[in-house]
């Protein structure tokens, strides 16, 4: 179990680095540093090498990194949504936890939201009722 708190908190703090303009800046004096030594290794196949292995090695650590922060960053955010839903009066508790239903069930969902939005927008353009009620009876 400790190795998973270690891995999130250095996934957190890797995240908000990467995204950081001096971490930016970094790369860019890397990438510069790298073409003025062009001339000097004659451009060869091995100085090509450098930049390729260099670049694919960080780009492949940091998409598990990213996706491991995106993932907490959206769980928490569910979480977050879910909570309103359930202490909001007159919400619909079916609506909790929808990232968890199969394509067809959030179709199934998505149709009904769609038909209350398409009904609210003919009562509105028939008699400028306001769009700010309960939809049910």
């Amino acid at each position: 179990m400790p190795h998973i708190f270690w891995y999130t908190r250095f996934a957190k703090r890797s995240a908000r680095l990467a995204g950081r303009p001096g971490t930016f800046s970094i790369a860019v004096f890397v990438l510069l540093v790298w073409l003025v030594t062009g001339p000097l290794f004659d451009f060869s196949d091995t100085w090509q090498l450098v930049i390729n292995t260099g670049t694919t090695i960080v780009t492949f650590l940091m998409v598990f990194l990213i996706q491991n922060t995106q993932n907490r960053d959206t769980e928490a955010l569910h979480i977050k949504l879910d909570e309103l839903i359930r202490a909001t009066q007159g919400a619909h508790n079916a609506l909790l936890d929808l990232e968890e239903l199969e394509e067809r069930q959030l179709d199934e969902f998505r149709a009904r939201y769609v038909a209350l939005a398409q009904l609210a927008r003919a009562r509105q353009a028939a008699g400028g009722d306001p769009d700010t009620d309960t939809p049910e009876p």
